[in-house]
């Protein structure tokens, strides 16, 4: 069973990859102005009340994004009371230490609000760019997210693998000052989730179609792992993409094309079918797509929050090339509109405590 929704605690994020962007009149972005544009995105965030900014890590011509810390560095000194979050810091392919020592360093800069939420990522490409084989892939995350968890404490780290020389009673630096909050990012394996249990870290759900409530058996499974292993309940967060406009037909025809291009290249190199027109507006209905005017937005969303019975929700507002005012204006709508109406819906149908 689902945990009770507790409104004051609920947080909203937005998430982006940094897609690599057209301008108004159709024409590609330059990936640094795509880079000025997510710090931009990021400041605007902040200013109009959004609780988290979280960029993910790609190594492909699609996305500008390979290293999502600097940028939020350039986000954390910009701004004064946004969380600065990674999503998702590719942990197979990196180096837990000096994951550690980025992060560190970004909580420093944002006095204290620097997060990590830590996955394998949907894309393989890291892997040969550093040098490693794929066949490890599962040992690389186990043991690497063993290392990074020693490193969180901050104590003198003593750890042992296969995949790198042991340590022992060594200190990692900087040291922060209240530690960092880290999430596991989960595409919906029951072993990623008892492993998340497992370190007593929240989850955080990759949500990218189909009806989200067939993902409460995960969120069930996690709070029964923790109780089993005797660690305290942890957040659930769940990751989606979506956009928002002024009204629903707006957002519709204008999302369609850019949700196209970019779904429709994922589809072709992992071999799924064409991405139409009409499981658009399926995945819109009744799945994991949350695009419309902003009370649509905050009524899907509103539902999601509580038939999982979530801490915190996050939205990928960008996806494909939208032009850099769209999405701007997409962000304003998120936190002024969508993210109010969302508090006051889950306040009404959860029970007063």
């Amino acid at each position: 069973m689902t945990e009770i929704v507790n409104p004051s605690e609920l947080q909203f994020g937005l998430n982006t990859f940094g897609d690599v962007s057209h301008d108004a009149e159709g024409r590609p972005v330059s990936y640094p102005q795509v880079i000025r544009d997510v710090v931009e995105e990021g400041v605007r965030a902040d200013q109009v009340g959004i609780d988290a900014f979280a960029i993910g890590e790609h190594h492909r011509d699609d996305y500008s994004v390979s290293a999502p810390d600097v940028i939020l560095s350039a986000i954390a000194a910009r701004t004064e009371r946004i969380t600065v979050s990674s999503a998702v810091t590719v942990l197979s392919s990196d180096d837990p230490i000096r994951v550690f020592q980025r992060f560190a360093t970004i909580d420093a800069i944002s006095n204290g609000r620097a997060e990590i939420i830590v996955g394998r990522g949907s894309f393989t490409e890291s892997f040969p760019l550093f040098g490693l084989e794929l066949s490890d892939y599962q040992v690389l995350f186990e043991e690497k997210l063993n290392l990074l968890a020693e490193a969180l404490k901050e104590g003198p780290v003593t750890w042992a693998g296969s995949i790198r020389p042991p340590l022992d009673g060594v200190e990692i630096y900087p040291k922060t000052e209240n530690g960092i909050r880290t999430w596991v990012g989960v595409g919906g394996s029951p072993e990623s989730v008892v492993r998340t249990a497992r370190y007593g870290m929240p989850m955080m759900l990759a949500i990218i179609g189909g009806d989200p409530a067939r993902f409460a058996p995960y969120v069930d499974l996690f709070g029964r792992a923790l109780d089993q292993l005797e660690m305290p309940r942890q957040p659930v967060g769940v990751h989606s993409p979506g956009f928002i406009a002024d009204t629903d037909e707006q957002a519709r025809e204008e999302f369609w094309p850019n949700y196209e291009q970019a779904f429709s290249r994922i589809g072709r190199e992992r071999g799924w079918g064409p991405t139409t027109h009409a499981h658009y507006l399926e995945e819109i209905e009744h799945g994991s797509l949350y695009v419309g005017s902003p009370e649509t937005v905050a009524r899907k969303i509103a539902t999601t929050v509580t038939t999982l019975g979530l801490q915190r929700f996050d939205l990928k507002y960008a996806t494909g090339p939208t032009p850099h005012a769209d999405l701007l204006h997409a962000i304003e709508l998120y936190g002024e509109r969508v993210i109010p109406m969302v508090r006051e819906l889950v306040a009404e149908a959860v029970p007063a405590r």
